[in-house]
């Protein structure tokens, strides 16, 4: 049984390509509109696996769901009843109505589990003639609604790096992709890096930068990187030591995809119900050094310096072209730059400040508490620059 997959984002493509030739299946892929219409003919599948949101043919009708344009191009132009079953993050009712409409036979929204996918796809056409073998249990994957870059700076790394959670958390959120910075690492940090990569290669990527430029260059250097890669709906970073948790990552995500904000940064302020553990000594610096940024900014923000943020796309470029000025204040920096960009009203509402339900600071932090006075000398050549 032949199925054809039309997905724009490659991340979905290939991992539901993989999970459907597992189930027995003879996959072909397309990641157009207008290639997904040109296989149909020659392949010609038992069943079409559809996303609504991905580039149109020339001239088609329905901007806000151009894969309307396959199916009326199945069932219309071609006259064909080939069963197609819709995988799509949009969930405007007057497209999945116009969908069924024309005729598809079913609408999975995401996030959707991989197992599910595949029970639906057997519900319709029936299960591919293969010989039975054992079938080793996996842990369920999930396709999710958008495809989110992940940057994480890495600086002599190789005793604190997680590898398997990395390779856990890639494996089972498809539509994320993990891009590790090696920032001119001295110790080992790059083999270790390559070891996680290694088969996890369309999930995991490393960035290699020769020469040490600091965390602020490593984080501008990956986004950009990211940036050039259209099928990312949103671009972030994280701590390579996961004092933020994958859960909490995947909340601001979500928060972002729910909302008309620009960019979800995460807040370690402690609150009822939150694991947030601090050093004393820390806490006190912390708070000292956020009241002076508040002051510099201008915005009622918090916690700027998290190391948890992610944005939309189009706003990589923006904020991430020149270089910081400082080397550990860059988060202020975006916070800047934002509101240079956008000005001051209109950047406090494109900025949610999320707090994390977990934060824990890492044993084998390289910030010393010297270093607040550097700090303080930064946050003079910041407020005197913007």
């Amino acid at each position: 049984m032949k199925i054809l997959a039309i997905d724009d984002q490659q991340l979905i493509l290939l991992s539901v390509k993989k999970k459907l030739t597992e189930a027995g299946y003879v996959v072909e892929t397309a990641s157009s509109a207008e290639e997904g219409i040109r296989l149909y003919d020659s392949f010609q599948p038992n069943l079409v696996l559809l996303d609504m949101n991905m580039p149109q043919p020339s001239g088609a009708a329905y901007a806000s769901c151009k894969g309307i344009e396959v199916v009326k191009y199945i069932r219309v132009f071609r006259n064909q009843q080939t069963p197609i079953l819709v995988l799509s993050g949009n969930t405007n009712e007057e497209v999945i109505l116009k969908g069924f409409d024309l005729g598809i036979n079913d609408y999975m929204k995401k996030p959707v589990g991989l197992d599910e996918m595949v029970a639906r796809i057997k519900r319709t056409i029936g299960s591919p003639q293969v010989s039975e073998s054992p079938v080793q249990k996996q842990e369920s994957q999930m396709v999710g609604k958008h495809c989110v870059g992940v940057v994480i700076p890495c600086y002599n790394e190789a005793d604190r790096l997680m590898g398997e959670e990395f390779q856990n958390f890639a494996f089972k959120n498809l539509g994320y992709h993990l891009c590790f910075v090696n920032d001119g690492s001295t110790d080992n940090t790059l083999e270790v890096l390559e070891g996680i990569r290694k088969g996890n290669e369309e999930s995991i990527s490393v960035y290699n930068c020769e020469k040490n430029g600091g965390k602020a260059e490593a984080v501008r250097q990956g986004m950009l990187h990211l940036a050039k890669d259209a099928q990312f709906d949103y671009i972030g970073y994280l701590d390579a030591d996961l004092s933020t948790d994958f859960r909490d990552f995947d909340a601001l995500v979500q928060t972002l995809e729910n909302s008309d904000f620009k960019i979800v940064s995460g807040s370690r302020i402690s609150r009822m119900g939150a694991d947030i553990t601090k050093e004393s000594a820390r806490k006190i610096i912390s708070k000292t050094i956020n009241l002076v940024i508040q002051r510099i900014l201008g915005m009622p923000f918090k916690d700027t310096q998290c190391g948890a943020k992610v944005m939309h796309r189009d706003l990589v470029v923006k904020m991430f072209t020149n270089p910081f000025v400082t080397k550990w204040l860059f988060d202020v920096e975006i916070f800047l730059r934002m509101r240079k960009a956008f000005g001051k009203e209109e950047a406090i509402a494109a900025i949610c400040e999320q707090p994390l339900q977990r934060w824990i600071h890492a044993d084998g932090s390289k910030l010393s508490y010297k270093d607040s006075i550097k700090i303080m000398l930064q946050l003079s050549v910041l407020s005197w620059k913007y």
